[in-house]
This record gives C-alpha cells, sequence and structure tokens, in this order.
C-alpha cells in the first residue's frame, strides 16, 4: 500500500512540475507581446512539444491540435497549417501539441492533452482567452486521444468542443494502429474484449461530453468510418448530445493532400462555418445557472434533450449574460443511501467544478420509492449536506430548492403522497435552516397533467418549457443580480 501512496504522489508532483514548467516558458514570450499593435496579428509561443500561435485581437477562442508523428504526419502538416491560417484570419488562438506514438500509451497521450487544456484554462486571463471556449481537435489517431480526454477527463481538463477528423474510434482500430501493440489479447473474444476496454463509445457521457463536429471521408480505407466516426456521432446523437456530422464522397483519409483539392476546400470551409455557428454561451462574466436533479432534470424521454429540456429553455429564457448547465442524472435520488444516489455521479462533481452562482436542486421523485424511502431518517442530513457543500463554493452560490413535480401515475412505485406529505415538508425546513429560497414546482405545475409524458412521471417538451418558464419567474431580479 506504501508503493502505492508513493506512485500517486510523484505522479502528482510530476504532472504539477509539468504545468508549471510550461506556464513559466510561455508567459514571459507573452509579455514581450508589443500592445501597440493595431492589425491583426499573431505571435508564437513554444515550448519542447508545444506551439501555440496567440492573435492580438483574438475574441477568447483558443483550439489545441493534436499531432503525432505517425504515417499521418504529412497529412496533419499541409492540413494544420491550412487550418491554422484560417483560424487565426477569425481571431482563433491554435495551439499544436506535438508527441511520438512509439514507445506512448494512450493513458500517456491524454495526460498530455488534459494537462495542456489546462494550462489554457489557467492562463486565460494574461492571455486574453474564453476558459469556457476552448477546443481540441484531432486526426486518426490524434483523433482518439481528442475524443477520450473529451469523455473522461475532469471538468477542468476537458475541452469545451472537438472537431474529430477520421478519427479512431474503436478499440480495433487502434489495436490496428500499433499504439496497443503491448497490450496482450485473450484468445476467446479478442475483438470484443479489445473493443469493450478501448473503444471510445461507452464513454460517452449525456449532457456531459461537449459537443463535437466531426468530418469523414466515404472512400476512407485507414479508418473506417461507419466503426469510428458515424459510431461516435450515433453515440452522441442517442444521449442527445449536440453533434455535427460532414461525409465528403471523396478524399482518402486524408482529404485530399494538394491545397486545391475539393475536399479539402469544403472542409476548411465547412470547419469555419460551424466555428462560426457555435459560439460559446458562457464567458467569465456569465452568471452560471446549474439545474441539479433527476430525470425529470434531464429530460428523459425529450428527443434532444439537450435543446428541448428544462436547462435549455431556461437558458434561452434568462438570455445573454447566463449560462446555464444540465447537471440530471436518470434514476438518482437524493439519500445516500438510495438504489442510485445522486452525490456519486460524475454530474455531481461536475456541478461543483463548474462553481455556480445559482443553483436550482430537484431531486425527489425517486427517494418516494418505497425501496429507498425505508432511508427517510438521512433525507435532512444528506439535502443539508449538499445544500452546505454547494454554498461553500467559491462562487457562494444562491440555492433554491425546487420541490418534485406530482406524480400524476404511480409508475415505478414513485409514490405522490411521500412526495407530498413527507419530502416536501423536509425540503422546506432544510429551506429555512440554511435561507435557500423555494420553487414549489409540486403546486404551481399540478395544473399541467396534459403536459406529462405517458407514465405520468416525465414532462413532455411542452411540459419542459412550463417547467423552466416556473422557475425563470422565481429567480428574482434581486437573487440573480447578487
Amino acid at each position: 500500500m506504501g508503493d502505492i501512496l508513493i506512485a500517486i504522489k510523484m505522479k502528482s508532483i510530476i504532472k504539477y512540475l509539468f504545468v508549471l514548467a510550461l506556464s513559466l516558458s510561455v508567459i514571459p514570450l507573452y509579455a514581450q507581446h508589443n500592445k501597440a499593435e493595431k492589425q491583426v496579428v499573431y505571435h508564437k509561443i513554444i515550448h519542447k512539444n508545444l506551439e501555440g500561435n496567440l492573435v492580438n485581437q483574438s475574441h477568447g477562442r483558443a483550439i489545441v491540435a493534436l499531432c503525432y508523428d505517425n504515417q499521418e504526419q504529412t497529412c496533419q502538416s499541409s492540413l494544420l497549417n491550412a487550418l491554422k491560417k484560417s483560424f487565426i484570419e477569425q481571431g482563433v488562438s491554435f495551439f499544436v501539441l506535438k508527441d511520438k506514438l512509439s514507445g506512448r500509451n494512450t493513458f500517456q497521450l491524454t495526460t498530455k492533452a488534459e494537462e495542456t487544456i489546462k494550462l489554457l484554462r489557467d492562463s486565460a486571463s494574461c492571455w486574453h482567452l474564453n476558459p469556457y471556449d476552448i477546443g481540441i481537435m484531432g486526426f486518426g489517431v490524434g483523433g482518439y486521444v481528442a475524443a477520450m480526454v473529451s469523455c473522461k477527463a475532469s471538468f477542468a481538463e476537458r475541452p469545451n468542443f472537438s472537431l474529430l477528423f477520421n478519427p479512431v474510434i474503436s478499440g480495433i482500430d487502434l489495436k490496428r494502429s500499433g499504439l496497443l501493440a503491448d497490450v496482450a489479447l485473450p484468445s476467446k473474444n479478442a475483438v470484443q474484449s479489445v473493443n469493450e476496454t478501448w473503444s471510445v463509445t461507452p464513454f460517452v457521457r449525456r449532457h456531459l461530453t461537449p459537443e463535437a463536429a466531426l468530418f469523414l471521408t466515404n472512400d476512407d480505407v485507414v479508418v473506417n468510418p461507419l466503426q469510428n466516426g458515424v459510431a461516435y456521432y450515433t453515440a452522441m446523437r442517442g444521449n442527445g448530445n449536440n453533434c455535427s456530422l460532414f461525409i465528403y464522397p471523396k478524399g482518402g483519409h486524408d482529404f485530399g493532400l494538394l491545397a486545391d483539392d475539393v475536399c479539402r476546400k469544403l472542409l476548411i470551409d465547412d470547419v469555419n462555418s460551424w466555428l462560426e455557428n457555435h459560439q460559446p454561451i458562457a464567458t467569465p462574466q456569465s452568471i452560471r445557472v446549474a439545474c441539479i436533479g433527476n430525470s425529470i432534470t434531464d429530460g428523459a424521454g425529450i428527443d434532444l434533450a439537450s435543446e428541448k429540456g428544462y436547462p435549455a429553455v431556461l437558458q434561452q429564457l434568462l438570455g445573454k449574460g447566463f449560462a446555464v448547465r444540465n447537471f440530471g442524472v436518470s434514476a438518482r435520488t437524493l439519500l445516500r443511501r438510495g438504489d442510485l444516489p445522486y452525490v456519486n455521479e460524475l454530474a455531481w462533481r461536475d456541478a461543483l467544478a463548474f462553481n455556480p452562482n445559482i443553483v436550482v436542486l430537484k431531486l425527489g421523485t425517486n427517494d418516494s420509492k418505497p425501496e429507498n424511502w425505508r432511508f427517510n431518517d438521512g433525507f435532512e442530513r444528506d439535502l443539508l449536506a449538499m445544500v452546505d457543500t454547494l454554498q461553500a463554493l467559491p462562487a457562494h452560490p444562491k440555492v433554491y430548492l425546487a420541490t418534485p413535480i406530482p406524480a400524476f401515475k404511480p409508475t415505478w412505485n414513485i409514490n405522490d403522497s411521500v412526495i407530498a406529505n413527507a419530502i416536501m415538508p423536509i425540503i422546506r425546513k432544510v429551506a429555512r435552516k440554511r435561507h435557500c429560497k423555494i420553487i414549489d414546482l409540486h403546486t404551481k405545475y399540478a395544473p399541467y397533467g396534459e403536459l406529462m409524458q405517458a407514465d405520468g412521471i416525465h414532462p413532455t417538451a411542452e411540459g419542459a418549457a412550463k417547467m423552466a418558464e416556473i422557475i425563470a419567474e422565481d429567480l428574482s431580479e434581486c437573487d440573480v443580480k447578487k
């Protein structure tokens, strides 16, 4: 055990020293910049494997490209140069993280990418970047690393969007690339084992994996688009996440080697168009609103809940100046002894890392089930613990406790009597103790039973919009400003 602890500590120290050294090496270069320049130009930051191009008059967006020394280097070099020129003209700061694949494993590659994203966020103020508009891009194996970082990295190290070009997504194609050469495979069901262990798609998370744009060629014989890029799109769309898919009939794995190739011209135009049409909602000045809850917050049963769930509609109602995030997870309980406690979820950790100014906390529906409510003596304690954790965040958010909407049917053993007569009084009691405001969804949503799905538990898209209206009304102007 002692050896394990020492190894963990050494890993943390090495990671810290890497980021510190990188920060110290690039900041002096930035300080040499002549602020009197008026034309839109850029200057370079170079340190070991990282090359950065900071745009003087940037709007805050930055993209990190992953470039590896494999068979795709020729493609990456020419295409990266074309994209760099295009990005800089748009005011996008552009960074290239170069590395070798030989002797590397996926953990080492993803760790370096994560550290670079974290570096950009930590340096956002002095580099005039928007920490909520940091993207990542990759080609082939680089696309695999970019996608894996998008799915598995912690909130601080996870990009806000990803651009994936003929990416490797499946474990078996990653094995063919040679990156898993040292991984021993079982004799039986080898393909299934590799895909289950190393494929990206199982790690796509609803609301938490950032939006992506995939650029594929139909005639790519190096990376099969169906098993890779299309599979990632399917996983994203299946989870209700925003994702765009561009497929070109010809161009090969390298999208055409020549700058005047039709495929390459279309590709660059499409990348620019996608970036132009996907502007960030959040800025450092935004009022951050975290919507925490179960499947009703998540938007279960609503197609494209990322656009039609109540948090998305709340964003539309509150408008510019606000950044609303959906941290809902289906079937979760407030009770720590419930069958699926919310506090065990990545969404809870992400919500805390988001450091919100306002929190709408709506849990309790699943706690009303008999199998969960038998632990009712812990409900007040667990709710107090959640509120205390939220209020202790650096932003000291205003916490709104929303009562569950009515359970119009006893589906899945959900008990509206328990909600109304047992859970809601505890929510009100905690609100008084911790000076939280109540959003009484149970009462205010009661007249809208026709806006429910067939199960009587989840609202339709129209019902979610009504919920958002009720919540927006209760977020008073005074509290929002505070």
